[in-house]
């Protein structure tokens, strides 16, 4: 009869060894976590780089703002109601739906005027295809004052349903990081809706797990 046997255990060195992959594992996820997020603020920021660009390339090539422009119907043989009023400002909400406001119609001007890609067919909201950024949400611009209390210049670009830590390496990297200053600012959503609408403040700090709409003044 052959003698019991002890249960064999792990020993400490085969402990360490499973400890050692599966710290390497977690920091892979989370590096790469870290690379997707660099990636999502690369792609945010250009979204404001690019659009300041097209704005002022589309000013060069006819003289008014995007939008804005009132010979914009008998350029390209736009439908009535295709066009702006030419007095210098961009008008309507910057996340405005309705395909007749400026601020939409910018998007149809620059897309003819070869400056953007995108659909220039602006009929309904379904084939317009206005804009979104690298997190699903909208991005738009406007004359129009978004923030309370925000200093800008001519006009307006925003960025809405972004998360607080993305927010604020934005922020940190086109601006001072601060949601309340500067020329890049940031106010929380609320029930999921955006509330850069012209009459809600900045926000003091930028929370992770927070939705905010970042807006930027040009």
């Amino acid at each position: 009869m052959s003698p019991l046997r002890r249960p064999q255990g792990f020993t400490l060195v085969e402990i360490a060894i499973v400890l050692v992959i599966i710290g390497l594992l977690l920091g892979g996820v989370l590096k790469g976590q870290e690379l997707i997020n660099s990636a999502k603020v690369k792609n945010l920021g250009n979204d404001f780089r690019n659009v300041q660009v097209m704005l002022y390339g589309y000013q060069e090539k006819y003289r008014k703002l995007p939008g804005d422009d009132n010979g914009a119907v008998a350029r390209w043989s736009l439908a009535a109601g295709h066009q702006g009023n030419g007095n210098g400002i961009i008008a309507g909400r910057w996340d405005s739906e309705n395909l007749t406001s400026e601020s939409a119609l910018l998007w149809e001007h620059l897309r003819r005027a070869n400056l953007t890609t995108g659909s220039t067919d602006f009929s309904s909201l379904a084939t317009a295809a206005l804009p979104a950024n690298a997190e699903g949400g909208r991005f738009g611009v406007s004359g129009e004052r978004p923030i309370a209390a925000m200093q800008g210049g001519s006009f307006y670009a925003c960025s809405d349903a972004l998360d607080g830590k993305l927010t604020l390496q934005l922020d940190l990297a086109l601006d001072d990081g601060k949601p309340d200053a500067g020329s890049l600012q940031g106010v929380a959503q609320a029930n999921g809706t955006t509330q850069a609408d012209g009459s809600h403040s900045a926000a003091t700090t930028y929370e992770e797990g927070m939705r905010y709409t970042v807006c930027m003044a040009y």
